[in-house]
């Protein structure tokens, strides 16, 4: 069912800085970093020969990254998000087996522009999946 890995993600405080660290010391090529209001977050992408990290910093006071800053002041990764072929087949084998998906159950569009699933870190070993249509 999942494919490849697409991204880690990193909360981070500060994304210019994170940005800089990784483009400066680390060597690596970092994208502008774009709001995504409707998410609560502003994310960077930093590219990897097989994967990509992505960094996310609060966007205003409900994002859900603040609230995971608080629990982990320094940050840290937030999630792992996996492609699948089709989201909606996916998330219908996955609520079969007993996963449980985050919100209304219904795909967002994502960062990359493509419909994207939260499935609940309680089962998938304390981590937070993300979904995401290839």
């Amino acid at each position: 069912m999942i494919g490849k890995l697409n991204h880690v993600a990193i909360a981070v405080r500060d994304i210019a800085a994170a940005s800089a660290l990784y483009r400066d010391t680390l060597g690596a090529e970092v994208s502008a970093a774009v709001p995504q209001a409707e998410h609560g977050v502003t994310t960077v992408f930093v590219t990897l020969p097989n994967t990509k990290i992505e960094f996310l910093e609060p966007l205003g006071e409900n994002s859900p990254i603040a609230k995971f800053l608080e629990r982990s002041p320094d940050g840290g990764v937030h999630h792992i998000c996996y492609e699948v072929d089709d989201i909606i087949v996916a998330r219908d084998q996955l609520k079969a087996k007993g996963a449980r998906v985050l919100g209304s159950g219904e795909p967002k569009i994502g960062a990359h522009g493509k419909p994207v699933l939260f499935l609940h870190p309680k089962d998938f070993n304390g981590t937070l999946v993300e979904l995401e249509q290839a």
